[in-house]
């Protein structure tokens, strides 16, 4: 069954997933243009990786509970996408 994904997240000043739950998608990952700073992403060997507002990167066959992020409080990231 195919399921579309359009979400908007909030962005902590702590880590956490774009999804609580395991969530395997093909999605587009956007920081907002209005955000005021960058939001950091957890790259696969722990690293932190910016994206700046406005950034945005395709992904497919994803677990969303696995992307972690944080940055400042009040930015926003949107998923949009599905299980397809």
């Amino acid at each position: 069954m195919n399921n579309l994904i359009m979400r908007s997240v909030a962005v902590a000043d702590e880590y956490h997933p774009l999804s609580t739950r395991d969530l395997v998608a093909s999605v587009t990952v956007s920081c907002l243009p209005t955000n005021a700073g960058p939001v950091f992403f957890r790259g696969d060997d722990g690293s932190e990786v910016p994206w700046l507002p406005g950034e945005w990167h395709e992904f497919w066959n994803v677990n969303l509970a696995e992307i972690t992020f944080r940055g400042t409080e009040g930015d926003v990231v949107t998923v949009v996408g599905g299980t397809w």
